[in-house]
């Protein structure tokens, strides 16, 4: 009789756990780390409370930024998707790293959680379709395992996980590698998400324009984010002190410190901190720029607006230029701030039209500044722009001197700490032409930019006539 009686206990127990860890991801991690000696950090703790809230669709689009070593991952990419689908159990998966080996050895700590844990799960695998890549539960669960740069047609997500979509500072820093990856995250990954879907992001910030970067400047509004330096800021999720290490029983605030002077300020700011730094460029000292979140009151001072016009068509050219018009404003104190940042690729029309646009939008009170290039032909175009802006005020003048040298006046300014820029989701493409001028591939923005501080340079000395009249409004 006590030996059936402690039987039943255990069923009972058993089954009472059961019903514990399929309820709660906390209780799951719990129970998989025990074995081990291991328990959830405060930290952790935090996390799995989000990636809860993720499963029960409080929120379906949910970004995670922490350092290395902080077990983002364990939580995040193992213990997470196996929980899943105790939540979620005919739901199908997409987990993709920044190859394919690194999502298939996440896809195999998973699988193998199913193979030890299954009957406590309340799911196991079927026998012939448990490969690290691709495996199915017997509850009609499918898990897949992909590479960024690896194929995932054919297959829908209810749950899309990104873990570490960039795995170097040398990736990081490729313009064209950041390009594929948000063309990856927009063409392929979005495509492939059922209606209702959640997709989480996990990373360690590489690049101020890296996915994670893109995301929080064109769709901030759109995701929640849980941001965990590896030293506590002011207003810390975790109610840490300022200068408090993330994990101290891991790794205390004096091994980060040495840390920290080994890899140095921009790779800590970015990996450890979070908040990735941009590079000093050759002229311009981008991080002496201001932000604001918004423009200031319109009448506080002059605005403008100058173009810089595509020399190459977007059709029939290999690497085409841009059209570009920066809107300026200089206020009353003598300062300046970066208003607008338009730029597109396309034909004449679709110039012409950009251009009207963007008069309408900025109002008459803006003068326009147009480039006149050397010629019969550029006189023509910009004849033919200013009938298509008959009722505003511009101004056209001939470029002098080399890029370079238009662009000291206002790289100056910047240096001062004159300049400031609105937070947009142009910003970030504006402050990377910024960064590698003059070596970078293009410096239409740069250009335009130039263009209108000359405008308001010229605008600011009444008894000087500009190069070419003002249009009756």
């Amino acid at each position: 009789m006590p030996s059936s009686l402690s039987d039943w206990q255990r069923l009972e127990a058993e089954t009472a756990q059961r019903q514990t860890i399929r309820g709660s991801l906390t209780e799951w991690a719990n129970v998989t780390l025990a074995p081990a000696g291991h328990a959830p950090a405060a930290h952790h703790l935090l996390l799995m409370r989000e990636l809860e809230s993720l499963s029960h669709g409080d929120t379906d689009r949910l970004i995670v930024l922490m350092p290395p070593g902080s077990a983002k991952s364990t939580y995040a990419s193992v213990l997470f998707p196996a929980w899943w689908f105790t939540q979620h159990p005919r739901s199908s998966i997409i987990a993709a790293s920044h190859t394919a080996d690194l999502a298939e050895h996440f896809g195999r700590q998973v699988r193998n959680l199913v193979l030890e844990y299954g009957p406590r799960l309340g799911y196991e695998l079927v026998p012939d379709k448990r490969s690290a890549a691709r495996w199915q539960t017997s509850r009609r669960g499918v898990y897949l395992a992909a590479g960024i740069r690896g194929p995932i047609v054919g297959h829908r997500a209810d749950l899309a996980i990104i873990d570490d979509p960039i795995k170097s500072q040398a990736e990081a820093d490729n313009a064209g590698f950041r390009d594929h990856v948000w063309s990856w995250y927009r063409s392929d990954l979005s495509t492939r998400l059922k209606p209702g879907a959640r997709v989480l992001l996990i990373m360690t910030r590489w690049h101020e324009d890296d996915l994670g970067g893109r995301l929080l400047a064109q769709q901030r509004d759109q995701w929640r984010v849980l941001r965990l330096p590896a030293l506590a800021e002011a207003g810390d999720p975790l109610g840490r002190a300022p200068g408090a290490p993330l994990w101290p029983d891991w790794e205390s605030g004096a091994e980060l410190d040495r840390k920290r002077r080994s890899i140095g300020e921009r790779a800590w700011s970015a990996l450890f901190q979070q908040a990735p730094k941009p590079l000093e460029g050759g002229l311009f000292k981008v991080n002496r720029l201001a932000f604001v979140d918004a423009p200031p009151a319109s009448g506080s001072g002059v605005v403008v607006r100058a173009w810089d016009l595509a020399a190459t068509q977007a059709s029939g050219a290999n690497d085409p230029d841009w059209t570009a018009g920066v809107k300026l404003l200089r206020d009353e104190a003598g300062r300046y701030t970066v208003l607008h940042v338009s730029r597109l690729r396309g034909t004449p029309r679709d110039v012409e039209e950009a251009i009207v646009a963007a008069a309408r939008a900025d109002g008459t009170t803006v003068t326009i500044g147009l480039p006149e290039d050397p010629g019969q032909a550029g006189r023509s175009q910009v004849s033919y722009l200013a009938r298509a802006l008959a009722g505003y005020r511009i101004t056209a003048s001939r470029e002098t001197g080399a890029k370079l040298t238009r662009a000291m006046p206002v790289a100056s300014q910047i240096e001062a700490g004159n300049v400031a820029l609105v937070r947009a989701e142009w910003t970030d493409i504006f402050l990377e032409e910024l960064r590698d001028f003059p070596y970078g591939r293009k410096d239409d923005q740069v250009d335009a930019m130039s263009r209108a501080f000359a405008m308001l340079t010229e605008l600011g000395r009444p008894a000087r006539r500009l190069h070419v009249p003002l249009l009756a409004r």
